[in-house]
C-alpha cells in the first residue's frame, strides 16, 4: 500500500506530524516500535516546561506562540486539559553568565526576548522574589523574570490526545512496529519496518534518540544523555499553601551552571508530591543501553546538594523518579530539514532537551514540509546545513 507521508516515531513531534497530516486529509501512516505514549523516551513525566520568552533565542518564539495556539485547539477538539498557565520564573544571578541551552546567558536573553516580542513579563530583584515567592530559598541575590502566560503542558496527554484523534481523522496507526530503514528513490520513498514495507511520498523521522539508528548521518552531531526526574514529597502543606499556585521555574543560584534545576507547582495534591530536575551533560548513553532504575544515591543525591536548603517545603521522601532521554546537538538547537542526500526524507530531530513546548507547531510545520515542500514558519535556523 502507498501512503502520501510515513512518520517514524509517534512521540512528541511524531503525534504532532501524524495529527496536523490526518486534519489535512492527507493519507499518513504512524509507526512507533513502542505504544505511545510510553516512558522509554524522551515525551513522558507528567510535565513540560512552556514558555514564549524563550532564552534559547528569539528564532524559537514563533514556533511556541503557534504551539500555544495548537494546543488550545487541541484541548477543544479533546476535551482534555493540556497547557495550564501558571506563570513561570526563571532566576539567576545578578550580571552573571547563566549558561543552558546553549544561551550564555540565559536570564537576561529571556528578558531580551520578552522585550523584543511584546511578551507580557516581570522583572523581580532579589527582595521581590523573597517576598513573592518564599517557597524559594535564594542562595544570594538572585534576580529573576516572570511571564504571566508560562506554565506547563501534559505530553502524555497531548501525544494520546493526537494519536486518538489523527486515527479519528483517518490516520494509520501501526504501533509496536520498528522501523529498520528506507530507500529513497527520488519519485518515493519505501520504508522497511519489521514485518512489511510500504511506499510514501515522504518520510517524516521523528525517532528522538533512536535518530542515529534510522539516520546514521546524523550520529556525528547528537548525543543521547540521560536524565533523572523526581517527584519530592511535599513537608507540610499546610505551611505551604502557595506552592499549588506556584508558577513553573528555572533556577541557577550562580555561576555554575550545573547547580540549575527546574520545577513546577504541587498538581495533583500532597501524595503526588512536587516535580524537581537537573540537567547533565556529560554521561552519554543509548536508548537501549541506557539505566532506567533510579537509584536510591542518586534520590539522597539530589535532595541533599540541590533541593534541601533550596526548596524547604520539600522532604527527602521522594514520591516517584523516572528516566528521560535528551538527544542533544553541540549547540543544543534542533534539527528540522530535509536530508541533503535523500530529499523525500525530513528529520525533526533531535531537539535538545527543550522541544515539547514547540512540538505542536513543528507538527504542523512538518505536516507542511512533507506536503507543499515548505512551512509557514521560517525554521532556516534548524536547517542541517547550519
Amino acid at each position: 500500500m502507498r501512503y502520501d507521508v510515513v512518520v517514524a516515531g509517534l512521540g512528541a513531534m511524531g503525534s504532532a506530524a501524524t495529527y496536523q497530516l490526518a486534519r489535512a486529509g492527507v493519507s499518513v501512516l504512524g509507526l512507533d516500535r513502542f505504544e505511545p505514549p510510553h516512558t522509554l523516551g524522551s515525551t513522558h513525566g507528567d510535565t513540560r516546561i512552556t514558555r514564549v520568552a524563550v532564552g534559547e533565542g528569539p528564532e524559537y518564539v514563533p514556533l511556541v506562540q503557534r504551539s500555544h495556539e495548537l494546543w488550545r485547539e487541541l484541548e477543544e477538539e479533546s476535551g482534555v486539559e493540556i497547557l495550564s498557565q501558571c506563570g513561570g520564573l526563571v532566576i539567576g544571578p545578578p550580571r552573571g553568565a547563566f549558561a543552558m541551552h546553549g544561551s550564555a546567558s540565559f536570564l537576561e536573553q529571556t528578558v531580551a526576548v520578552a522585550e523584543a516580542h511584546g511578551v507580557p513579563h516581570e522583572r523581580l530583584g532579589t527582595t521581590d522574589l523573597a517576598d513573592r515567592y518564599p517557597q524559594f530559598a535564594l542562595a544570594g541575590d538572585e534576580q529573576g523574570c516572570f511571564e504571566p502566560g508560562a506554565g506547563y503542558l501534559r505530553p502524555e496527554a497531548a501525544v494520546e490526545a493526537q494519536l486518538r484523534l489523527a486515527r479519528a481523522r483517518g490516520a494509520t496507526l501501526a504501533l509496536g512496529e520498528r522501523v529498520v530503514g528506507y530507500d529513497d528513490h527520488g519519485t518515493h520513498v519505501t520504508v522497511r519496518t519489521s514485518i512489511r514495507t510500504v511506499d510514501a511520498s515522504t518520510l517524516v523521522v521523528t525517532a528522538g534518540p533512536w535518530v542515529s539508528e534510522l539516520l546514521p548521518e546524523l550520529a556525528p552531531r547528537v548525543r543521547i544523555l540521560r536524565q533523572v526526574l523526581f517527584w519530592y514529597d511535599v513537608r507540610d502543606p499546610a505551611s505551604y499553601a502557595g506552592l499549588r499556585e506556584s508558577p513553573v521555574y528555572i533556577w541557577c543560584p550562580g555561576a555554575d551552571p550545573g547547580e540549575t534545576i527546574y520545577g513546577f507547582p504541587m498538581l495533583d495534591g500532597p501524595s503526588g508530591g512536587a516535580k524537581v530536575a537537573r540537567e547533565q551533560y556529560v554521561v552519554e548513553t543509548t536508548p537501549d543501553e541506557v539505566e532506567r532504575t533510579v537509584s536510591h544515591d542518586e534520590v539522597e543525591e539530589m535532595y541533599e546538594q540541590h533541593v534541601r536548603h533550596r526548596l524547604p517545603a520539600l522532604s527527602g521522601r521522594c514520591v516517584k523518579a523516572v528516566v528521560c532521554l535528551y538527544t542533544v546537538t553541540p549547540d543544543s538547537r534542533f534539527l528540522i530539514d530535509r536530508l541533503p542526500s535523500s530529499p523525500n526524507v525530513v528529520v525533526a530531530s533531535p531537539c535538545s532537551g527543550h522541544g515539547f513546548k514547540h512540538s505542536a507547531a513543528i507538527g504542523e510545520s512538518l505536516a507542511q514540509l512533507a506536503t507543499r515542500g515548505e512551512s509557514t514558519i521560517d525554521l532556516s535556523r534548524f536547517a542541517l546545513a547550519t
